[in-house]
């Protein structure tokens, strides 16, 4: 087959034949080699590097142009720059090298940064070619309801202005592409796992997505498997993860009604303990107010009688007894704490005194039962300390990124109208509500999270790749619980972007809204906890990440000659544990700002020293990641296509024993019928 390249110059064309041997590159099968070959002393890879810079310095960029659809007789043409005869030779041995190396890739999505990286190891591009991909539609199209794997949305943390984007055409690189348009592309960088069916690829083709990374990578399925980690290890996920329901599963929704309910009267605790200690500040502080000014302010407020906290104090002793396993003697008959129409009652009192600042009498009695009651739940409840008074949850999409969707609640019928107004919270189950952390660590007193990097490059034996480096996300507005406004809330970049910061935020918040953890540890350092980075959050976030992954390995597809770079998003407590949010699979590698630019660049240039430069160097840098989990192997038995008998036959049934005959007087007995069973 012969192609013809329209070279342009000086607004002319010259039409030009690939001769013969460049036909042959184009249609020569690949054929192993090795990685240690040399030419002329130097090795293959820095050679390679370095003609193709050679061949780059003075390469003109041609502006982007818009070409009409091709039909089968114009399919051999494309129109390039104008190419050096000596370049075009040069053009055709790194193809001739890279193709004979296996060293041909194909990109989908925003990659410079990879594109740039594999071009350097002597890669070549093959573009536009995904003989494997489906058909991809935009996000939020019904048509994509239907899914290979249950539960897997697979949505990337990308956004959609960033996945238009497209590397400016080159001149040599798209003349070197073309030449490898029929190889085998051996390794896939995309920005969606279902562009590319892996059912059909070889096994010696390298990938960046695992098929059915749902289970982790969906806040319904890391919300389901999570609750499964005693399976898999000692550590309780109530440690590190908040507490989540689906609310289309009804047994979970009543579930959550009870949490709801208990966090209520922990709250109502919380709210007389702060409350008492907050009126004695008061009383001391004498040029605020005087003593009469208090009564006066007490009197004007509506009272709520004391059985409220009666009843508090009552089911946080059965949740207590529960939590400590004393409840196991405990007959299932005994009646609840509270029936229906008191727990209505109890929550309307609640909101009354915690929202709308009504007073309970004779409260200051019951502070001291509050504070030890307190103290007996925040032994075995890890979570008290993260729960706040004012019981707040926030529903999430559960196959959904970027913060798309996502409310904050503080009312109970609030989160019950949303699930019994909309069928499809029954229908689809993938719709979760979780705690809010109602006391995050503040900087400035801004909320934050942390994106943290992990890589797996395998799921048998699992083995895991950590990111020495992450980066902080600030929100626009200062954090407060009196608006459940997103632009408080939630950190999503995709979100705050949109977003001016308030007047009223710290000037030392920068106006990209993002820290490096390198400038966070300098904030802890001038608070005399930098120490707590390396002993308390690195260590937190190692645990949690590991744990998430352990729960669904029995749900992943093992391929190998696979890996995935995943994004974990946390939230840190006020003592510096970390929560973990969610895990995103593609996460964004948009330098958005210097922060991004810097450490989404370093990120992916690592990504590639453990994906391949380990392949051939064992001991090659691995830049700032780090193997924090190896699992023991466990070795599938080979199928050798036995077909399973199982043979057996049926049990006699022994005979029956007559019964011994009586002395004295014998009744006559009737003939005995067996019943045949």
């Amino acid at each position: 087959m012969q192609a013809d390249v329209n070279m342009e110059a000086s607004g002319s064309t010259k039409p030009v034949q690939l001769d013969k041997e460049e036909q042959e590159n184009t249609n020569r099968p690949c054929t192993p080699c090795s990685d240690s070959e040399n030419t002329g002393g130097q090795p293959e890879d820095q050679k390679v590097t370095a003609v193709a810079q050679q061949c780059n310095q003075y390469e003109p960029k041609s502006q982007p142009m818009s070409t009409p659809p091709e039909s089968k007789n114009q399919q051999r043409f494309i129109s390039l720059p104008v190419l050096h005869p000596e370049r075009l030779k040069t053009a055709k041995a790194l193809v001739k090298k890279a193709v004979k190396r296996h060293k041909v890739f194909s990109i989908q999505g925003p990659y410079p940064v990879i594109r740039e990286a594999l071009r350097a190891r002597g890669w070549v591009e093959q573009r536009s070619h995904y003989p494997h991909k489906k058909s991809w539609q935009p996000r939020g199209s019904e048509s994509r309801t239907s899914s290979t794997d249950a539960g897997d949305s697979d949505e990337s943390d990308n956004d959609l202005d960033e996945l238009e984007q497209e590397e400016v055409p080159d001149g040599l690189y798209d003349f070197m592409s073309r030449l490898v348009r029929n190889e085998l592309v051996y390794f896939y960088w995309t920005n969606r796992r279902d562009a590319i069916n892996t059912n059909r690829l070889q096994k010696e083709q390298i990938i960046n997505h695992f098929a059915k990374a749902g289970s982790f990578t969906t806040k319904a399925g890391l919300c389901v498997n999570l609750r499964n980690l005693h399976w898999f290890d000692s550590a309780d996920p109530d440690t590190f993860f908040p507490r989540c329901y689906r609310l289309g599963a009804q047994d979970e929704k009543h579930a959550f009604i009870e949490d709801y309910r208990r966090t209520a009267c922990t709250s109502l605790l919380k709210y007389i303990v702060e409350r008492q200690q907050s009126i004695k500040g008061e009383e001391m502080n004498q040029t605020i107010c005087s003593s009469q000014d208090l009564k006066k302010r007490k009197k004007s407020k509506p009272i709520i009688l004391s059985q409220i906290i009666d009843s508090a104090l009552r089911v946080c002793q059965e949740s207590l007894e529960s939590l400590e396993h004393r409840d196991i003697d405990i007959s299932s008959e005994t009646p609840h704490s509270l029936m229906k129409q008191e727990w209505a009652e109890f929550i309307n009192n609640y909101y009354l005194v915690v929202h709308g600042g009504a007073e309970i009498e004779n409260s200051d009695h019951y502070v001291k039962c509050c504070k030890a009651m307190l103290q007996r739940l925040g032994e075995v409840s890890p979570q008290l300390d993260i729960d706040g008074i004012h019981n707040i949850w926030i529903i999430k999409p559960g196959a959904k990124s970027r913060g798309r969707g996502i409310k904050c609640v503080k009312h109970l019928d609030q989160v019950l109208r949303l699930v019994d107004g909309n069928p499809t919270f029954i229908k689809e189950s993938k719709w979760v509500v979780q705690k809010y952390v109602e006391c995050p660590l503040l900087i400035l007193g801004t909320k934050f999270d942390v994106r943290q990097w992990f890589l797996v490059t395998d799921w048998n034996p699992l083995t895991v790749w950590f990111y020495k480096k992450c980066y902080l996300r600030f929100s626009t507005q200062p954090f407060t619980l009196d608006t459940m406004d997103s632009s408080v809330h939630l950190c999503n970049n995709s979100i705050q972007k949109h977003l001016r910061p308030s007047q009223q935020r710290h000037r030392g918040i920068p106006a990209d809204n993002m820290w490096s953890d390198d400038q966070f540890r300098t904030f802890l350092s001038r608070q005399g906890r930098e120490a707590e980075w390396e002993t308390v959050v690195v260590p937190g976030m190692k645990k949690a990440i590991i744990h998430a992954l352990q729960t669904a390995q029995d749900l992943m597809e093992s391929r190998k000659n696979t890996f995935e770079l995943y994004g974990a998003d946390f939230i840190l407590g006020r003592d510096l544990r970390p929560w973990l949010i969610e895990i995103n699979a593609s996460p964004t590698m948009a330098p958005s700002t210097s922060v991004t630019a810097r450490l989404c660049a370093a990120v992916q240039e690592d990504t590639l020293r453990v994906v391949l430069d380990r392949r051939v160097d064992r001991t090659a840098n691995t830049g700032d990641f780090e193997l924090i989990y190896r699992q023991a192997a466990v070795e599938v038995p080979q199928y050798l296509g036995v077909s399973l008998l199982v043979e057996g036959f049926r049990i006699k049934r022994p005979p029956r024993r007559s019964a011994p005959k009586r002395k004295g007087s014998v009744k006559k007995k009737g003939p005995v019928v067996e019943k045949v069973v």
